[in-house]
């Protein structure tokens, strides 16, 4: 499969946006900079930001 027909990586927010004391957002786990770039990141990029929300999800701390 090709770079053009790689399905898109869906984006993890919920529609409510407030960071806490770590930057991280406490509806999507994403952080600030993770919220603000993913619009240009590549879906490499996008999976492996998925993969830090499982992490903190899990109740660790990745920035």
């Amino acid at each position: 499969m090709s770079k053009a027909e790689e399905k898109p990586v869906p984006n993890p927010c919920v529609g409510v946006c407030a960071l806490d004391e770590n930057d991280l957002c406490i509806a999507c786990q994403r952080s600030g900079i993770e919220i603000a770039e993913w619009g240009v990141y590549s879906n490499e990029d996008k999976r492996q930001v998925w993969e830090k929300i499982k992490q903190r999800e899990q109740g660790h701390l990745i920035k």
